[in-house]
Formats: structure tokens, C-alpha cells, sequence
């Protein structure tokens, strides 16, 4: 195990231990790097496959829309 000292964006932690249901820094970071490093050519086939079938629903295009061209 090495200890390293990391500025970290907290509200990336927060989204984080939400949604891999962790409740320490360590346990968050530690969570991602092994799905990180777990993921394989495949799994990211699958979810991308996943996301094209259900973008509709958990895309909200008219918000991605004004984020790729803001209002001036």
C-alpha cells in the first residue's frame, strides 16, 4: 500500500461516494481504481452499447445541447 498525498475535487469525491455507495476518501478512491483498471475493451463495448439503447432516457439533450452552444 503507498501513501500519497493528493489534492483531490471534493465535489467529484461527493458524486463519487454516491454513486459507488462508499463513505471514506479511501474507500472511494481505492472503489474506482479497481473498476478503473478492471475495465476491459468489452465492458466499455457493453455500456456503450448500453447508453446508444437508452440515451433518451438519462440524457437530456436540450441541456447538452446549451452546453455545446451557450447562449452569448
Amino acid at each position: 500500500m503507498t501513501r500519497t498525498i493528493v489534492d483531490l475535487d471534493d465535489g467529484a469525491l461527493a458524486l463519487a461516494q454516491q454513486q459507488l455507495g462508499t463513505r471514506t476518501k479511501r474507500d472511494t478512491i481505492n472503489r474506482a481504481l479497481a473498476i478503473a483498471a478492471g475495465l476491459t475493451a468489452d465492458d466499455r463495448a457493453r455500456s456503450l452499447a448500453w447508453l446508444q439503447a437508452n440515451a433518451e432516457d438519462v440524457l437530456d439533450f436540450d441541456v447538452l445541447a446549451g452546453e455545446e452552444h451557450p447562449q452569448r
